[in-house]
């Protein structure tokens, strides 16, 4: 308090300027101020766990400016190569780039298991990152003649993700001028730990090496290796390591990872960053195998272990990783039983199917410590992704991972202000926890873990509260009258301003909080908790009057004071999730309409702010709202989302209009995983209001296949729910329901499938028929 009380009265910001212009630098503060004025008056100018965050990525990209772009003789990473090559789509002119960062092929997929914290994540090319920010390990083929096989170089490659009953492995098949590749990257359980494996197959037809080589970057960029020792292991054959490689950085501190193989090499090769890349080495003899340290200033290290290839035969090098265990010990479980107990997709759509099944284990691999929204830039947690992922779990029926990442939430949230905090500024954290916190009442009738009931009911007190005290005067001509103040809120939506989204998800979750208390029988709690939802509710009606007669349509702009753009994807969230407009609401529909019209890209949603990107997760929110309008347009929305998947079945933060590539956040992104869970789950049964609504979201492909299909059990508030199409031999499909739960079953079922007629069904029954599903 008495540094801040002197910091008023110091002369700092006549140092500050005297000593910028003195240099001839502009007045830093003047800038600062001006970039102020783009957005709202707000207490929190940006979240300072986001600036530390932008500060760590834009240091390494300094750093890859001094280092790529002067050793461009090199391999580097896929990104890289595609980024610095002048013929490449994803080519950027690098003149006034201050930082160099992967803009263009943002993305990786995790390996891992159901009770494994670590997450390894393989490369476009497979390189393979072991640690977050490590080091990574490649690998290429040389044939005996000088040809080569450097799969980071190659146009294409074949990469996929294979799950097995109890296994998760991205397998990448490289092939060039007959010389063949195949790496698999994998996680193992080895006793009460894990280990990453990275198995690497190859083949010469007239001889040559394979070479798995360590490299001192990442799809970030630079990671820096100062200190390298290689050495022999206790033997081969007998599950032994034969060799190893540990790393050390500048302090000579050992990496948490050493590399072990299972074969001896034939030969090794090391080299400095003066020496150059050792790929510049790998057609020299070679040196002899034996224990040997390499050490680098500039900690720039690279090494290969080479083993030789007879001609036309295949050889297989196996190295693994020991990963660092959990800072708390999850149960553990294999995929069998972990996903034991999630709703099975079943329809003769083979892509679907299959991103189905990989966005479960992507919720699985990222929900052991806490939720987390990517395996390495997002390796962080945020309430609101916390919310859309802990939705996804539930839709899935993955009931107890969703609990488990409740149980933290009351450690989140300040006592003294009830603030839901997980970075400053972001206003709309509340009413995320709060909705989710209700959701997971109103499906299970128990409370979280973590606390008891009365704790969590002071948790929920406290969080209204906060939403209370912190909504702005009511009694004001100003637009934004009664809603949350000016914040960053979701980074996509653009700068501070009074964000709809902010007070769309506080007023859902005062809405679900209510419910949550009636149910409870906390009658006068409940009624305070609707009179503020109610109040809230009143000044966001006041401000979409307000904007109706400013734009001149019924249309949600991204705040009470902004035109029509981009931003505009926030305010859906009162279709979807939170349902808490009308399904037909004007307001809602002209806002989907007019994002689809203005930013449609490549059939996806074009978020041109920050993301400048196709956005997967918010595509499949303006097909929810459409479906759940009975808007056919939604059909072609999940299509797209499905198109623009990576082989492995993973979706970036943001896609790359022109090379498909991710080219913002994290390059397998949960959120978007936990996205296409509910999508498909709302696809056959969707709760609305006190009914069901069934096959919103059935294509028609799957009709015409005639054959059967379904989804379920999912969790619903009457009750899990599964619903099966089955063919008619005359024509049409009976479509059967069950819901196994002691509540209140719906009071209504209608079966809304696109393109055929809306039947409303018999609730004792358990059936219907859908007449027309061959038209």
């Amino acid at each position: 308090m008495r540094w801040m009380a002197m910091m008023r009265w110091l002369p700092w910001r006549w140092v500050v300027r005297r000593a910028a212009r003195s240099q001839g630098f502009m007045d830093p503060l003047a800038v600062m101020a001006r970039l102020r004025r783009f957005g709202q008056p707000s207490e929190v100018a940006e979240p300072i766990e986001l600036l530390r965050a932008g500060m760590i990525f834009h240091a390494r990209g300094l750093i890859n400016t001094r280092v790529i772009q002067h050793n461009l003789d090199w391999i580097w990473p896929y990104w890289i190569e595609q980024q610095f090559d002048p013929e490449s789509p994803a080519f950027l002119p690098r003149a006034f780039s201050i930082t160099h960062v992967n803009l263009t092929h943002r993305n990786w997929t995790a390996v891992g298991r159901p009770d494994c914290a670590a997450l390894p994540i393989v490369d476009p090319r497979g390189l393979v990152t072991p640690l977050t920010d490590s080091g990574s390990v490649d690998a290429w083929v040389r044939g005996s003649d000088g040809t080569s096989l450097i799969p980071s170089r190659l146009a294409t490659v074949d990469q996929r993700l294979e799950l097995a009953d109890d296994d998760l492995c991205v397998v990448t098949d490289a092939e060039s001028e007959g010389l063949r590749l195949t790496g698999r990257a994998r996680v193992i359980g080895i006793g009460d730990g894990h280990r990453l494996e990275c198995r690497y197959t190859a083949s010469a037809p007239d001889g040559g090496r394979l070479a798995v080589a360590l490299r001192p970057y990442n799809p970030e960029g630079i990671s820096f290796i100062h200190r390298l020792d290689q050495m022999p292991g206790e033997g081969a054959g007998d599950g032994a390591p034969a060799w190893h490689w540990r790393m050390y950085d500048e302090q000579h501190v050992a990496h948490p990872a050493a590399l072990d193989f299972d074969t001896r090499p034939d030969r090794i090769d090391q080299s400095d960053y003066e020496t150059g890349d050792v790929a510049n080495r790998l057609a020299a003899p070679g040196e002899a195998v034996a224990a040997r340290r390499t050490d680098c200033d500039t900690g720039l290290i690279t090494a290969a272990a080479q083993f030789d290839l007879a001609p036309g035969e295949s050889r297989t090098v196996t190295l693994s990783v020991p990963l660092p265990a959990p800072s708390e010990t999850p149960p553990a479980a294999s995929w069998a039983e972990a996903l034991a107990p999630a709703a099975q997709l079943d329809v003769p759509d083979s892509a679907y199917q299959r991103l189905y099944d990989q966005a479960l284990r992507t919720l699985l691999m990222h929900s052991v410590e806490d939720i987390y929204p990517g395996p390495y830039t997002y390796k962080r947690f945020w309430f609101r992704d916390a919310a859309f992922i802990i939705h996804g779990l539930f839709n899935a029926g993955l009931i107890e991972r969703g609990r488990r990442a409740l149980a933290r939430f009351p450690s989140r949230q300040t006592r003294a202000t009830g603030y839901f905090h997980s970075q400053e500024g972001e206003w709309d954290s509340n009413g995320q926890a709060l909705w989710i916190i209700a959701r997971h009442y109103a499906l299970t009738g128990e409370w979280p873990p973590g606390a008891d009931r009365d704790e969590w009911q002071r948790v929920i007190r406290r969080g209204v509260q906060w939403v209370a005290r912190k909504r702005l005067p009511t009694h004001s001509d100003r637009p934004e009258a009664g809603l949350l103040p000016a914040g960053f809120s979701a980074e996509h939506l653009g700068p501070n301003d009074y964000y709809y989204w902010d007070d769309q998800w506080a007023f859902g979750g005062l809405r679900a909080a209510t419910a949550l208390m009636r149910a409870e029988g906390e009658a006068t709690l409940a009624e305070w908790i609707d009179r503020e939802a109610d109040d809230l509710g009143g000044s966001l009606e006041r401000a979409y009057a307000a904007d109706r007669s400013r734009l001149g349509g019924a249309m949600m702009p991204a705040s009470p004071r902004r035109r029509m753009d981009a931003g505009a994807i926030g305010s859906i969230a009162a279709g979807f999730p939170l349902q808490t407009m009308a399904a037909d609401d004007k307001r809602l529909l002209g806002t989907v309409r007019y994002l689809l019209g203005a930013h449609r890209v490549n059939g996806g949603f074009f978020q041109e702010m920050i993301h400048s990107g196709v956005n997967a997760y918010l595509t499949l929110h303006l097909a929810q709202v459409l479906l759940r309008a009975g808007d056919d347009d939604g059909l072609a929305l999940i299509d797209a989302v499905a198109h623009l998947a990576s082989p492995t079945g993973q979706w970036p933060e943001a896609i790359h209009p022109r090379t498909g590539g991710g080219c913002m956040g994290d390059g397998q992104h949960v959120w978007a995983a936990a996205e296409w869970v509910s999508m498909m789950r709302n696809a056959f049964c969707r709760e609305e209001g006190d009914g069901l609504v069934l096959g919103a979201g059935v294509q028609p492909r799957w009709l015409a296949a005639r054959t059967g299909f379904g989804f379920g059990p999912t969790p619903t508030i009457f009750g899990a729910v599964s619903v099966r199409f089955e063919p008619m031999d005359g024509g049409g499909h009976r479509v059967r329901w069950t819901i196994e739960g002691d509540g209140a079953g719906p009071a209504w079922i209608r079966l809304a499938v696109p393109g055929q007629p809306t039947v409303d069904c018999a609730l004792e029954t358990g059936e219907a028929v859908l007449p027309e599903a061959d038209a």
